[in-house]
């Protein structure tokens, strides 16, 4: 699908799957752009560096694009996609993977055209099989607590071994290792290391503790 366009030939080179990034890829949701930079450095600082910008407020953007710019060791995508033209623009931003809650047929041609990594949302085993028939074989589980969870994710594998996950929605620290112990899943996304109060208070070495939990999960 034409009309996308691609990351600029001098950005670094986007990685080649987003689930093999970090075990956990952190949600974020900014008001302030002025935040990315320093919310970015703590969480690479603390083992995670694939870090989902949400574009659900108007901060969104610039964000993605001040730590694109600022933060070169943090691998930065953009989530809460809806539409071709919020995957340009992320794009033109400046963003290595893209992430949508769910997909379209002409949302999902442009995250295909846009030479990044992408995953799709899904929550039923149709949408699943759909997709693989489109041959994407990695997508986000969404809304993974609501939709199922665990018991609902281990049942896809066997039937659909090829395809891999990144859970996320209402998932958190105690409950993560349940995730990534399913063969199927690679990675999750969460909320849980960028509390309120810290991002309120802009408590950046709270949030890198709280990261570096996060990425102990895969030892």
């Amino acid at each position: 699908m034409g009309g996308v366009t691609r990351a600029a030939p001098s950005s670094p080179a986007p990685p080649s799957s987003v689930l093999g990034l970090a075990p956990v890829i952190p949600v974020v949701v900014l008001d302030d752009a002025a935040d990315a930079v320093p919310l970015a450095r703590a969480l690479v600082a603390g083992g995670l560096p694939a870090i989902e910008v949400t574009l659900r407020t108007p901060a969104a953007l610039d964000a993605i694009r001040a730590v694109a710019d600022e933060v070169p060791e943090a691998v930065i995508g953009a989530g809460t996609l809806l539409t071709p033209g919020q995957v340009e623009a992320a794009l033109t931003a400046g963003a290595r993977f893209l992430v949508s809650p769910g997909w379209s047929p002409r949302l999902l041609g442009a995250m295909q055209d846009s030479g990044v990594p992408y995953l799709p949302g899904v929550s039923t085993a149709s949408e699943v099989v759909t997709l693989l028939a489109e041959g994407v074989t990695e997508m986000k589980f969404f809304p993974a607590e609501a939709a199922g969870g665990t018991a609902y994710l281990g049942a896809l594998a066997a039937p659909l071994p090829q395809a891999r996950f990144c859970p996320t929605g209402g998932i958190g620290l105690a409950s993560a290792p349940s995730y990534l112990a399913l063969p199927n899943v690679g990675c999750v996304g969460g909320t849980w290391m960028l509390p309120a109060g810290a991002l309120a208070t802009k408590d950046w070495p709270r949030v890198r503790r709280l990261a570096r939990e996060a990425a102990e999960l895969a030892a």
